[in-house]
C-alpha cells in the first residue's frame, strides 16, 4: 500500500473520465481501502476528505475542466467534452 498522491490523483481522474462523475465518498472508501487511512482526513465540517496534496494533483490533471459539486458531494466534468 504504498502509494503516491499522484498514483491516487491518476486513479481519481481515471475514474472520473470513465464514469463522468466522482462521488467523494465512494473515492474515500476506494483510497482507503486500496491506499490506506494516511490519505484520508476529517475536515472542518466532520467529513472524511481526500488528502490536499491528491486533490491538488488531481486538479491539475483536469485542468478546470472538472467541477466540485458542494451540495451533491461530488467531481463532474463542466462540459460534455472530456479530453483524452
Amino acid at each position: 500500500m504504498s502509494a503516491t498522491p499522484d498514483e491516487i490523483a491518476r486513479w481519481m481522474f481515471s475514474e472520473m473520465k470513465n464514469t463522468g462523475v466522482l462521488y467523494q465518498a465512494a473515492a474515500v472508501e476506494h483510497i482507503r481501502a486500496h491506499y490506506g487511512e494516511a490519505y484520508i482526513y476529517v475536515n472542518e465540517n466532520g467529513h472524511a476528505s481526500i488528502d490536499k496534496e491528491i486533490k491538488k494533483t488531481f486538479k491539475k490533471l483536469h485542468g478546470g475542466k472538472a467541477a466540485w459539486d458542494r451540495d451533491a458531494f461530488f467531481w463532474g466534468w463542466t462540459s460534455a467534452i472530456k479530453e483524452d
